[in-house]
């Protein structure tokens, strides 16, 4: 596991995500500010870096830049006071490995710390096609961990919608991202789907793309969609005989949080539609 770099020292949420990190037994240290960050990154191997809560998205993507001249393969996990949309486009096109703006969850920061520390295989993999407020288009490669990174920035992107309606459809966009990795490319990281958001003025719209052949769910006897209603579980046994993770749900759950759920005719393709009140 590679150490961790935690930038500022007088904070709350700081001192949280340390608290975790440290009980969870991970190597961590801190640092006051940039200028310190630079200094211990000079002395020693740091794996993943989060900034301080307190300072700016613009200063953030600096210090990165100047961090990858020591350490070109650090993970950056941004904290900001507050974000706009072209600045989380940026962070994105800088190859942050997340971010996040107040009000912050320590805990979720802290679980994606140490899973990024975690992965000593990591490489950058989430390619911009294009991006503009409003039209974002990425591809990504197939790993759990990449679909929870897409998650961050998908999060800041539509802060303007309601929080239980943001946190409905992100999780429906999660569900349906695993879905693709799992059923489209067998979470081989070589392989890739290709995730577009839209915002209009009335709806917010993901389209993902899988690799694979197409998905039928009436023709997999192992997801949760073909339960009968006396044994709702039981694809869950199935799986785990198969070494799978128990899914399904995440279709039924996608189905019941977004308006619309469009598959096209291969079934590599979906559609999630989101209304959201236009004023």
């Amino acid at each position: 596991m590679s150490r961790v770099l935690v930038i500022g020292t007088d904070n709350d949420v700081i001192h949280e995500i340390g608290d975790i990190l440290s009980a969870a037994g991970t190597p961590i240290d801190f640092a006051a500010g940039p200028i310190g960050a630079l200094q211990r990154l000079r002395l020693r191997s740091f794996g993943v870096v989060i900034t301080s809560p307190a300072t700016l998205i613009e200063e953030d993507l600096a210090l990165l830049e100047e961090m990858r001249l020591v350490r070109p393969a650090v993970k950056c996990i941004l904290l900001a006071p507050h974000s706009t949309p072209d600045e989380v486009i940026a962070a994105l096109r800088a190859g942050a490995f997340a971010c996040f703006a107040a009000p912050f969850d320590p805990p979720a920061i802290a679980d994606l710390a140490l899973r990024a520390a975690s992965d000593s295989q990591w490489r950058d993999n989430i390619e911009v096609v294009t991006a503009r407020p409003g039209w974002v288009s990425v591809r990504a490669n197939c790993n759990m961990l990449t679909a929870e990174r897409l998650l961050t920035f998908a999060k800041e992107l539509s802060v303007q919608l309601p929080q239980n309606t943001r946190q409905e459809m992100l999780q429906a966009l999660y569900e349906i991202l695993l879905n693709a990795m799992e059923h489209g490319a067998a979470f081989n990281p070589e392989q890739v789907v290709e995730v577009t958001a839209v915002r209009t003025a009335r709806t917010f719209v993901f389209h993902v793309r899988d690799p694979g052949s197409g998905f039928r769910p009436e023709s997999v006897g192992s997801v949760a969609m073909t339960n009968s209603s006396q044994d709702p579980v039981a694809h869950i046994v199935r799986r785990e005989e198969q070494g799978m993770r128990p899914g399904g749900f995440g279709l039924l759950l996608a189905a019941g949080t977004v308006d619309e759920l469009i598959y096209s005719e291969l079934g590599n393709e979906v559609l999630l539609i989101k209304y959201v009140d236009s004023d």
